[in-house]
């Protein structure tokens, strides 16, 4: 990650007093815009800013999953009543776009070493272990575009790469969301549920081969590439497929780009 630490703080227009409608606690008279006093508490409260709030969200999100992720359990996490959040987000939704943002501020773009495609075979790489290692992820920041400063910090310096490699700037951005939006995407289907027997207990190594003995056992005359291809199909495991995509990518940014650029 670029270190593009800039502080984001929220100004009195950007304060958040409108409640839910299901929600009828409203702050408290006393509070302050930017503060997280309990109504009726009588004593301040912890400190509440965005920053603490994108980081108890990490540590629910890493516990109980992106469907245990609630607004009272990350007001839980940092010391106040739901109530108190809405100062800084409004509901579920802006809280997401910060943990989004949280995600990414662990990230490290690899070092401008070697070529442009080495460079971004390390990106894809670098952004799947990313996401891998920190639970439901990719849940979270798929198809999600919430620009604070830490995904500001990849995009730009993913985008520099790729014109510096030669891509015209209508090429680059394109890449951009190829890049991010294929690991997504792969996260999202390795994580989930290969068959209902990975739910029950399964390993996936065990479901691949069982699907590979059953391909050799189809009649032939009927499905003989499945036949033929059985063990192509279910010998792979996730890094060897993850690998494959990567480059047929790359190869197919190369052709976008001068044949002396390759």
């Amino acid at each position: 990650m670029l270190d593009c630490k800039r502080e984001f703080h929220d100004s009195e227009e950007g304060v958040r007093t409108a409640m839910p409608e299901n929600d009828t606690t409203a702050p408290g008279a006393d509070a302050t815009p930017g503060s997280s006093a309990t109504p009726g508490a009588g004593a301040a409260t912890p400190a509440v800013t965005r920053e603490a709030l994108a980081q108890a969200a990490l540590r629910v999100l890493e516990r109980e999953g992106l469907a245990g992720l609630s607004m009272r359990k990350v007001a839980a996490e940092v010391g106040v009543k739901a109530a108190s959040l809405y100062w800084h987000v409004r509901n579920k939704q802006e809280l997401l776009d910060l943990l989004n943002d949280a995600i990414m501020g662990s990230a490290e773009p690899p070092p401008r070493e070697g070529g442009w495609r080495e460079q971004f075979h390390a990106y894809c790489w670098r952004y799947r272990r990313l996401l891998l290692d920190n639970r439901d992820a990719a849940k979270v920041v798929a198809g999600r575009l919430a620009p604070g400063p830490n995904l500001l910090g990849l995009m730009e310096d993913q985008l520099d790469r790729l014109r510096a490699a030669g891509l015209s700037d209508a090429d680059a951005a394109m890449a951009s969301y190829l890049l991010g939006a294929f690991v997504q995407g792969f996260v999202l289907q390795e994580q989930s549920p290969i068959s209902a027997a990975e739910v029950l207990g399964g390993s996936r190594r065990e479901i691949a081969v069982a699907a590979g003995d059953l391909f050799r056992a189809l009649p032939a005359e009927d499905f003989p590439n499945l036949v033929d291809l059985a063990d192509d199909l279910t010998a792979p495991d996730m890094d060897a497929r993850f690998e494959f995509c990567v480059q047929r990518i790359l190869d197919g940014l190369a052709a976008l780009l001068p044949p002396d650029r390759r």
